[in-house]
């Protein structure tokens, strides 16, 4: 059979991929804390025919002559820029404005159980008052200490829930985190300050769905602390409350890419069809 066929093929098979994840992309526009991907390609390897050749006395040097094979996929990667900022009036929507994510888990207390990842600060209290996501895994926060004397506060170091009794007259969460509530006798309390954790290699972490990512030894180091904590590489990351992010993704960008993918899927289907008009000719010599 024709080598063409087999590249042909595999241009198919590569320029589907690329379409399902242009499609996903698509989808999710209007997803809060989505992160849009893209798609690489790369040549599969090649079958040499002649190999290259030094001149020499009298003689010339001759390169290597090699027919390509194909096509695959050579990464799926996630682009973690900044999604527009969507303004919503409700005081438990936050935003992440710079690197990082906010860290949830389904007991901030328990240090066997996992940590998740997200962008999307669509948090609510539930009715035991604690800040959870929409999925009802709790928001992990540090514990704080309080200054009396000047009311600064001072993250702990222990992971807990953020919990805001019912019996509070009021609550409020400030662009370091910082959770605060009025008790009933109207004084004010620190609930516990919002973690945010920030890697090297953002890309490398696994989406799970739900908004959600996990941990995985591709995204480098983790450094955990509070927002505008500059000790753990956060002095430009910050909250900001009554507000989501959007999606990332550029509806422009997509369907041209959309064209672009669709005019390669055509080109390589093409390729499969004139060579099978080249091998039927070849079939239709005897008759």
């Amino acid at each position: 059979m024709m080598r063409s066929l087999f590249s042909g093929v595999s241009g198919l098979r590569t320029h589907q991929l690329r379409m399902d994840v242009i499609a996903d992309n698509i989808a999710n526009v209007n997803t809060v804390g989505f992160k849009r991907s893209t798609v690489t390609f790369k040549d599969v390897f090649y079958q040499t025919l002649r190999g290259g050749s030094a001149g020499g006395t009298g003689t010339g040097g001759t390169n290597p002559q090699q027919i390509g094979l194909g096509v695959t996929l050579n990464s799926i990667d996630v682009v973690h820029t900044q999604g527009a900022a969507a303004s919503t009036g409700n005081g438990t929507d936050l935003m992440i404005q710079g690197d990082g994510f906010f860290r949830v888990s389904a007991n901030p207390e328990d240090s066997n159980t996992p940590v998740y990842y997200t962008r999307a600060g669509a948090f609510h209290f539930d009715n035991n008052g604690d800040l959870v996501t929409a999925d009802g895994l709790y928001v992990i926060g540090y514990d704080a200490n309080v200054d009396t004397t000047t009311g600064k506060v001072t993250p702990g170091t222990n992971e807990k829930k953020i919990n805001v009794p019912a019996t509070s007259q009021s609550y409020s969460i400030d662009k370091t985190g910082v959770v605060r509530y009025v008790d009933s006798n109207g004084a004010t309390q620190v609930a516990g300050v919002i973690t945010i954790s920030k890697f090297n290699n953002p890309a490398g972490l696994e989406k799970l769905g739900q908004n959600l990512y996990m941990k995985t030894s591709s995204a480098g180091t983790e450094n955990t602390g509070t927002p505008e904590d500059s000790s753990k590489g956060l002095a430009n990351t910050s909250i900001i409350p009554s507000a989501l992010e959007m999606s990332n993704v550029d509806l422009a960008q997509e369907f041209t890419d959309m064209i672009i993918t669709e005019r390669g899927f055509q080109a390589n289907a093409r390729t499969i069809t004139v060579s099978d008009q080249m091998l039927q000719e070849l079939v239709n010599l005897k008759r």
